[in-house]
């Protein structure tokens, strides 16, 4: 079996390849091949990626190259993890939409659809790559923001399918407070890529004893913190957001924060610098406990469930992805990409079915996936008005002096990367 990480100088890669070696029985990979045209962090990544195999016994070879054409042959699955701009967009993406008073976000809000005015052509791009070098494998997407990039390969036809690790870093949370495996924990989990509600936690599988209203009883205080949401709230909605949703919930407290402290991106950077410091290291042979830090956490245990599902070896049967809807959310249109439980074979991922999901939650995703329409297609075909218009559209702004400025701002911020500007 043969995988490719496009983008595979990210310091997120050694994650990624500890679990490759952690859970070989899974996903026997014989090559793993690391593209990236990033030569320097390549090379020092690709060192450490060798050293872990080694350590942990892997037989697999470990390739770095710069040619993605060569990367992607032959490949059973190709992995994209990508940020066009690097560090320095994620860093004016969180920074410039606080002008306005709206949230400074690298996936939502402002931030979130330069991102994928950025993302959606280059990711693209390598997509058409793939399919004219090797059309039968596998794209698995982790690059943000998800639900967008996913939803354009799918729109052109590409065999695909989106990943993200909230919904598994959540499982191992609960199983922990409960005192179970994580196998045994069971989401049911609904909404769009960062925009999630976990409606019930189950033991055993999709028909097991839902336990969330106890897991709230005896845990909610623990649960809040973690979310940075007052208690109260989760007892009122009886469900459990994700983390994201304080971008909606708390806005303007959580606008108040950012203008008051360092962005993220700042303090990611910061990691990054140092953790390329220690992957130089010839003595370094396993993931380092800064990266834990960075992010990404569980990641790599979704990422080989997931690919050994569709690849027809030994990964769960029911996994969290995002997907075409198809009907799974009546309320949603079919091409709409919704992330939600689903059974995954070599055939794809087939949603598991969901009940009648609360108004509440409903009109907030029926909103975020028109504005997710209106991103994609500024991101297609360009354009200050459709850049506007999404703006607009999103529930984060919604008024049309701060979209009008935040458009001005975007295009300003990310010239270089727009074709059309």
């Amino acid at each position: 079996m043969k995988l490719t990480v496009v983008g595979g100088g990210s310091t997120y890669t050694p994650e990624l390849v500890d679990g490759f070696a952690r859970l070989r029985d899974t996903l026997p990979i014989e090559e793993l091949v690391l593209v990236d045209p990033a030569a320097e962090r390549l090379e020092l990544v690709g060192g450490l990626a060798r050293r872990i195999f080694a350590r942990q016994g892997h037989p697999g070879r470990i390739v770095t190259t710069a040619d993605l054409d060569a990367g992607v042959a032959d490949a059973d699955a190709v992995l994209l993890q990508l940020r066009v701009g690097g560090q320095a967009a994620r860093e004016r993406d969180e920074t410039w939409p606080l002008e306005c008073g709206c949230v400074g976000q690298e996936t939502t809000g402002a931030g979130g659809l330069a991102k994928a005015l950025r993302t959606v052509p280059v990711v693209l791009d390598i997509a058409e790559r793939v399919r004219r070098t090797n059309p039968d494998a596998w794209i698995i997407d982790f690059t943000n923001p998800v639900g967008i990039v996913t939803r354009a390969l799918l729109k052109a036809g590409h065999k695909a399918i989106g990943l993200c690790n909230v919904a598994i870093g959540l499982q191992r949370k609960f199983a922990n407070l409960l005192g179970v495996t994580p196998a045994e924990v069971h989401l049911d989990h609904v909404g769009l890529n960062h925009l999630t509600w976990e409606t019930g936690v189950r033991l055993g599988g999709p028909a097991g004893e839902d336990v969330l209203a106890k897991l709230l009883t005896d845990h909610g205080g623990t649960i809040a913190a973690d979310l940075r949401l007052p208690r109260p709230l989760l007892d009122r909605l009886g469900v459990v957001p994700s983390y994201y949703l304080r971008y909606f919930y708390a806005h303007d407290e959580v606008v108040r924060e950012l203008r008051t402290k360092p962005s993220r991106a700042a303090e990611v950077a910061r990691m990054e610098r140092e953790l390329l410091r220690m992957y130089a290291d010839p003595a370094l042979d396993e993931k380092p406990a800064l990266l834990a830090e960075r992010g990404g956490a569980y990641y790599s245990e979704a990422a080989v469930d997931l690919a050994a599902s569709l690849l027809g070896g030994s990964g769960s049967t029911y996994q969290v992805v995002n997907t075409y809807n198809h009907g799974t959310l009546p309320f949603l249109p079919a091409d709409a990409v919704i992330e939600v439980q689903a059974s995954v074979s070599g055939e794809g991922a087939a949603p598991l079915p969901v009940p009648s999901v609360d108004p509440l939650y409903a009109g907030l995703m029926a909103n975020v996936t028109a504005y997710e329409d209106l991103a994609l297609d500024a991101a297609l075909r360009g354009g200050r008005n459709r850049v506007f218009r999404a703006l607009l559209a999103h529930p984060l702004i919604g008024q049309y002096e701060y979209a009008d400025a935040l458009t001005d701002k975007l295009i300003a911020h990310n010239r270089e990367h727009l074709a059309w500007a």
